[in-house]
Formats: structure tokens, C-alpha cells, sequence
């Protein structure tokens, strides 16, 4: 019997604002545990809760972008529940009426175009960090009240790879729209998948396991695949699925047993009585969608239309978005678009790679970048000479035009002074005209070899070879 794979998944993204959701606890990664909090997010009595403006914008403008309906009031929830990562014994949240309904994102699958259609998305506040030890755990208050979006999709995924398209989707939503640095490995975006099963043809749904946390997109494809073979393999031995949290074990590969689930938990939602509704205007909406950074797409379109970009080359910019920003500011100084990518897809990148640092930690101004693909592009210095600058502006950050002069690093390009280096080759190799025209055209390059020789590889190729053809035609 075959089955068919369903899939939903739920994206936590935390957002990169000044402050936390409730309270003016500054955000502030890698500081010292517990050392930004405010009392609200110990649930000191007495503290009210304010809602972060910037949030609200950042949840507007992933909700546009995802094609849904705006709410133009602003209801919060409390969600009960006791546990140690959560002070107050409750999480503030939009239960009922979630900022963002009915919507959908497209993913691409071979060159067609699949709709997952996304029921909901809310604002809601993170918990705090745990650190597990062997006999006792930590708590680092630092994250509890970081503002968080959570995405829902619908049931509409069948299988691993629609799952990472789908969260890679996100995953450039949430970053071009600078929401969320989208860093899975450190959080910022986390994954619960929901996976069931059923015959093809079949409309009833299949027993849903939970499979919660992951940490990478490769690992959602892996996961939600193995758990989809685990329960056809359960189903076909006559067993039944049992409804399950499980984790996703990257050593084993596999989905491993956290705890058994029976009921659905009550979380007795009621709503936030410190917090009133709030109503938002139409031209607060539309100013947080019209202030919203240029998101992938459109700057995938216009990386094709207007920098005539091959599509690999554009997709391999943009697939970091202060990179394809740093890519944007340097073509400002230049028009060879295709030849820029180029540069920055092998030299730059290059560069980043090996010392282990991204383009924000990259000391060289764009436009400097601009310039010596000008300078190498026009023949006024050759590809060695570029590296030799190139391997200075990165220490110095100054411009390849004053390197270029500092570092004597021009090309012959006076025709006169070419062609008596090119007769001095041919009167030194009488038979290099004969045999050229015998047909033998490896003279041609034996006389740029020797001038190039001459001139320590100074000489410009392209004047350089027109002079040797008019004379060895002679």
C-alpha cells in the first residue's frame, strides 16, 4: 500500500528589534546570562506590559508579504501553563484573533509553481533559555520576552523537500524584509513539523506525530522524510501510529521518543487584561508595508532585468541578503554588471570564506570593489596585477586607483612601444613570419610569451596581439 505524506509546520522567528516584546529590556546577543532583564519579564507584581511598535510593523510586513489579511485591531491572549523556562506561569500570545489570516506563499519544484496556504500568523513573547546539564539545568532570563512571530502553515505539504522549500521561503521573507536574521543554528528560526500519513485517495487524516526543534532546513527535509517511513513501515506490520512529541537525532539520522502525548493540552486561554485592544489605522499599516526593505523576489526580477544577471549567478548573491546589498551598492559605480558578479562570486567571496567572516566584517567599500573590475575589465592592469591590489585594499581599504600608482601596477598599451618589443622577438626568430604564414599560428604565441617575458607580464594583451598579428602578416 502507498501513503501519502501530510504535512504542517509551525515557524517560530525572533525578531530583531531594539527592545523586547512587553518591556524596554534591551536585546543584546552574547551578553553575560541575566544580565538584560527587565522586572516584567521576572513577573514582578506590579508590572504592566507595553507592546513593542517595531514588532507590530515587523508582523505587518510578513503578513503582506505572505498575501494576509491584516487585523486592524491588536487583541493579546494569555497562555497558562506552568514551566520553568516561562516566569509568569503564562505566555502572552494572540489566540483568538492572530494579526495575520489566509494567506500563501508559492514554492518552486522543478520550474512549477506549488500554493501552501499559511492559516495564521501572531505575535507572541519567547521563554527564557535553558542549559541542560548532566543532574541540573540553567536558566538565562535574557531571551524570556523577545519578540517572536509564529507562522502556521495549512496541512498542505507532502513531503521533505516541499517542507525546506517552503521554510527556505520563509527563511527569505523574514530576512530580506529584516525582520529576523533567520539564523536557525542559533535560534532565531525554529521548526516544529507535524507529520502524518495516510493511503492515497484517502480524505481522513492519519495519527499526527509532533517532531519539535529543529535546528537546520537540511534537517527538516530529513526529519519529516524518516517519519514518513517510520509510520508506513508501522502501518504495513499491522501497528498503529500513537500520537507523539519526538525529536530529530542528526547523529542517527532518526526521530527519537520525547514523551507521549494523550490529551491536548489546556492552556485555559483567556484575554490579556492588561493590555487593551488596540486599534490600528490604515496609514500605520500601509507606512509599515511601504517602509519594508525590498524582499527576494522582486530583487531576484530586478538582478535579471536590470543588471542582466544569469539566473545561477543572481541566486548565488542573493542568497545572503547583506551580501546581494553589498552587491546592489558596488553596481552603483559601475555598468559591467555580469563581470562585478563575477568578481564578487569568486575573488570576494573567496576571500570571506577563507578568513571565516561575512561581508558585514568586510573592510572594503563597494565602490572600491566597483573600480577594480573597472581597471581589470578595461585591460589597464591584468589579472595578477588585480590580485596584487586586491590583496592590499583588503589590509588598507583605500582605492585600487591610488594602489594601482603606489604599486607601479600599469600595462604597456602604447602601440609604438609594443611593436618594437614585438620586432626585437622577430628579429631574433627569422622563421617565426614563414611559419606563421605556413599556417603554424603557435607563432603568435611564442611572440606574446617572449614579450610578456620581457616585460614582467606587463604588457596589454589585446594591443599586444594586434601588433604581432600586422607584423608577422608582413
Amino acid at each position: 500500500m502507498n501513503f501519502e505524506t501530510i504535512v504542517g509546520i509551525e515557524i517560530h522567528v525572533e525578531m530583531k528589534t531594539k527592545s523586547k516584546m512587553f518591556s524596554l529590556a534591551p536585546i543584546t546577543f552574547g551578553d553575560k546570562p541575566n544580565t538584560e532583564v527587565a522586572l516584567l519579564d521576572m513577573a514582578f507584581p506590579g508590572t504592566m506590559p507595553r507592546v513593542n511598535k517595531e514588532a507590530v510593523k515587523n508582523a505587518i510586513r510578513v503578513s503582506n508579504a505572505l498575501h494576509m489579511t491584516i487585523d486592524h485591531e491588536l487583541w493579546f491572549d494569555r497562555k497558562n501553563y506552568f514551566y520553568s523556562d516561562l516566569p509568569k506561569g503564562y505566555q502572552i500570545t494572540q489566540q483568538a484573533r492572530p494579526i495575520g489570516s489566509e494567506g500563501y506563499l508559492e514554492i518552486d519544484l522543478d520550474g512549477e509553481k506549488k500554493r501552501i496556504h499559511v492559516e495564521r500568523l501572531h505575535m507572541e513573547e519567547d521563554t527564557c533559555m535553558q542549559h541542560h546539564f548532566s543532574d541540573y539545568t540553567l536558566l538565562d532570563y535574557n531571551r524570556a520576552g523577545i519578540p517572536l512571530i509564529e507562522i502556521v502553515s495549512k496541512p498542505e505539504i507532502r513531503s521533505g523537500l516541499e517542507a525546506r522549500k517552503y521554510v527556505e521561503k520563509i527563511r527569505e521573507i523574514v530576512t530580506y524584509s529584516n525582520v529576523s536574521d533567520g539564523k536557525m543554528e542559533e535560534g532565531s528560526l525554529r521548526c516544529d513539523v507535524n507529520v502524518s500519513i495516510r493511503p492515497y485517495g484517502s480524505e481522513k487524516f492519519g495519527t499526527k506525530v509532533e517532531v519539535k526543534n529543529l535546528n537546520s532546513i537540511a534537517n527538516v527535509e530529513k526529519a519529516i522524510d524518516f517519519e514518513a517511513k517510520r509510520q508506513s513501515e508501522l502501518l504495513l506490520m499491522g501497528k498503529e501510529v500513537e500520537q507523539e512529541t519526538r525529536r530529530f537525532d542528526e547523529a542517527k539520522k532518526e526521530t527519537v521518543l520525547m514523551r507521549k502525548k494523550t490529551d491536548a493540552a489546556d492552556y485555559k486561554y483567556f484575554t490579556e487584561p492588561n493590555i487593551p485592544p488596540i486599534k490600528l489605522s490604515e496609514e500605520f499599516i500601509q507606512n509599515a508595508i511601504d517602509t519594508c526593505p525590498e524582499l527576494y523576489d522582486h530583487k531576484l526580477e530586478r538582478f535579471l532585468t536590470d543588471y542582466k544577471l544569469n539566473s545561477i549567478d543572481a541566486k548565488i548573491i542573493l542568497s545572503d541578503v547583506e551580501f546581494a546589498n553589498y552587491y546592489d551598492e558596488a553596481a552603483k559605480f559601475t555598468k559591467l554588471y555580469q563581470a562585478l558578479a563575477n568578481y564578487m562570486i569568486s575573488e570576494v567571496n573567496g576571500y570571506l570564506n577563507k578568513n571565516d567572516i561575512s561581508i558585514l566584517e568586510f573592510k572594503v567599500e563597494p565602490k572600491f570593489v566597483a573600480e577594480l573590475v573597472e581597471l581589470v575589465q578595461s585591460k589597464q592592469i591584468n589579472s595578477s596585477q588585480g590580485k596584487e591590489i586586491f590583496a592590499k585594499m583588503v589590509k588598507e581599504n583605500k582605492s585600487p586607483l591610488k594602489l594601482q600608482k603606489e604599486l607601479g601596477a600599469t600595462l604597456i598599451s602604447d602601440e609604438e612601444t609594443i611593436r618594437k618589443l614585438v620586432l626585437e622577438v622577430l628579429a631574433q626568430n627569422v622563421t617565426l613570419r614563414d611559419d606563421y604564414k605556413a599556417g603554424k599560428t603557435r607563432a603568435q604565441g611564442f611572440v606574446m610569451g617572449q614579450i610578456m617575458k620581457k616585460t614582467g607580464g606587463k604588457v596589454n594583451p589585446g594591443i599586444a596581439n594586434k601588433v604581432i598579428v600586422e607584423e608577422l602578416k608582413k
